[in-house]
């Protein structure tokens, strides 16, 4: 082990740590999720979008003023710096109701699949919804990780799109996975080869 290991620790540590305090944020809404009528549980989506919608409008001049800087900004370091700035802001939203709306995905996905995310799927979660890749092994739970990034981002009312390898494995999770999505007031839709489908 080298000293500035020693003395700053592991980088891969302190991130699993990070991830490790907020799967601690998921679990605290725990009970209060698991007590709420499956209308109120579903209520949740419309209360995040609502939610979103004013942090967005509170946020919308400074997203503006730092794109104007970004497209005047000449140095590609200065770009970079600017464009995290810019992401960070817009993520912002998401960000604050990440726990919560974990939380829900999780009692939704127990309520409809007889699923439950474990602490381990929560933090490839938050992996996912960071724009980051997790990996995980066969059998892990990959599928049912991804609901929980999904939803999150859904919430904005852009639409999230999920690639599969194959047209198969895209029918199975619109309609396997879709069943948390409905549960919780979103639509699903698949495109294959040649034609395309709305689940709702």
């Amino acid at each position: 082990m080298s000293l500035l290991t020693k003395i700053f620790g592991d980088a891969n540590q302190r991130f699993l740590d990070r991830l490790s305090a907020r799967v601690t944020d998921i679990n605290a809404h725990d009970t209060v999720v698991r007590e709420l009528s499956d209308e109120s549980l579903r209520k949740k989506t419309d209360e995040f979008k609502k939610s979103i919608e004013a942090t967005r409008e509170s946020s919308s001049a400074a997203i503006r003023a730092l794109t104007d800087e970004m497209r005047r900004a000449l140095a590609d370091e200065e770009k970079n710096r600017l464009k995290k700035q810019l992401v960070s802001l817009a993520n912002e939203p998401l960000d604050g109701l990440l726990p919560e709306a974990f939380a829900v995905v999780r009692e939704a996905a127990s309520r409809s699949l007889q699923q439950r995310h474990f602490d381990v799927q929560l933090m490839g979660g938050m992996v996912l919804h960071d724009g980051q890749v997790a990996e995980m092994k066969t059998g892990e739970g990959k599928t049912l990780t991804s609901t929980l990034a999904i939803y999150l981002n859904a919430l904005t009312g852009r639409g999230v799109h999920v690639v599969t390898v194959n047209d198969y494995l895209a029918r199975r999770d619109a309609v396997w996975m879709g069943q948390i999505f409905h549960f919780l007031g979103l639509t699903t839709g698949v495109i294959v080869h040649d034609s395309s489908y709305l689940y709702e």
